[in-house]
């Protein structure tokens, strides 16, 4: 058993030195050499770059793209009234907060207290009665029938003056 150990070492021995070689690393000298004799490199500074410029969307108040453009006869234009104003005074309702176009009717509830209409849009489904304000362009609901509501918006002519436009909110089927 001590022998077999003995032979074994001596074997590993053996083998480490004739792996170290003469220690004759003069090809990898001279490849060495050859690398640091050639010219040096020169590293590229980082590109300038410009600095952000915010940009601020201003036209949230256009026409959306996708609408067909409105064509406005300009001998046949109505005037604004000066009879015909928004009632500044009046608070705020939450509807009033939001372009009407997000809004569709999906349903219709009547009861003692009168009858109501369902538009769903932001936040969910609302309850609306006639009186009640909505859009942004002062929409007042006028009437709530089975398949639609009727609202009067107030919109200014462009000339100062204010005029009355009906929109129609339709009863959306489900499908």
């Amino acid at each position: 058993m001590k022998g077999a150990r003995l032979i074994i070492g001596s074997m590993l021995l053996l083998g480490l030195t004739a792996c170290g070689g003469s220690g004759d690393f003069s090809d990898l000298q001279a490849y060495m050499n050859e690398v640091r004799a050639k010219p040096k490199g020169v590293i590229e500074p980082l590109p300038q770059f410009q600095p952000y410029e915010a940009f601020t969307y201003s036209a949230a108040a256009m026409r959306h793209p996708f609408q067909p453009p409105v064509r406005i006869d300009l001998q046949k234009r109505q005037k604004g009234s000066a009879e015909i104003k928004p009632d500044e005074s009046r608070p705020k309702q939450f509807l009033e907060g939001f372009n009407i176009e997000m809004f569709q009717m999906v349903g219709l509830l009547a009861n003692d207290g009168g009858r109501f209409a369902l538009v769903s849009g932001v936040g969910g489904v609302h309850r609306v009665k006639v009186g009640d304000y909505i859009g942004r362009n002062y929409g007042r609901i006028v009437a709530i029938n089975d398949d639609r509501i009727e609202v009067v918006e107030i919109v200014t002519d462009g000339e100062g003056g204010w005029l009355e436009r009906p929109r129609t909110l339709t009863l959306k089927e489900r499908s």
